[in-house]
């Protein structure tokens, strides 16, 4: 007999978790460079052929938290409001996630939220992984915008607004300022940055 999709799915979905925390939890620890896969797949006691059919590179261990936003921003635009402009979506977007504390807006003081955002920051290998993602989105989004190199314009310069504006409220709160003492300012720079754009 076999086993109901739903289970298998459920079954997968928590192998998978369990070997995102694994490495997380390692590599905060010890440091990205001095983690390795088989430490990865040992700490989540999984195989290591198990463990890259859910993340083809080591990089993508810690950077999968990244890629559940992929195509955010261009799901955002596609799906605005009627008579809502795309800038403007994107920057009630951002808004939203500033009061939400959502970590990809950099304003969330949770100790291991701002030690993650540090170990990719530090890291040279995630950092440049992580512009790979950047670079989708900004594609995904530019066709989400028109099919001109206009488009290909608004969007990078909308997501480069993004990337800043959170790498700045990380920053603010890895120096010790707390998420609710940074927000108002963090609300301010977003208000400003996207009157820009538009």
């Amino acid at each position: 007999m076999s086993e109901p999709t739903g289970l298998r799915a459920r079954k997968k979905e928590r192998t998978r978790e369990a070997i995102g925390e694994a490495a997380a939890s390692l590599f905060l620890e010890h440091g990205f460079d001095r983690v390795s896969v088989n430490d990865v797949a040992a700490a989540a006691e999984v195989s290591k052929p198990t463990l890259f059919r859910y993340f083809p590179t080591k990089e993508d261990l810690v950077l999968h938290r990244f890629a559940d936003h992929q195509g955010e921003a261009a799901r955002v635009v596609r799906d605005r409001p009627d008579g809502t402009g795309p800038m403007t979506a994107l920057h009630r977007h951002f808004r939203d996630g500033l009061d939400r504390r959502d970590p990809v807006t950099g304003l969330n003081d949770q100790p291991g939220v701002v030690a993650f955002h540090r170990l990719v920051f530090a890291t040279p290998s995630l950092a440049g992984r992580l512009v790979r993602y950047q670079l989708e989105d900004e594609q995904a989004l530019a066709d989400a915008l028109g099919e001109d190199v206009q488009a290909r314009v608004r969007a990078a310069q909308a997501l480069a607004v993004q990337r800043v504006l959170a790498r700045a409220n990380w920053q603010r709160i890895a120096d010790g300022r707390s998420a609710r003492d940074v927000h108002p300012e963090a609300v301010a720079d977003a208000d400003e940055a996207f009157g820009r754009l538009r």
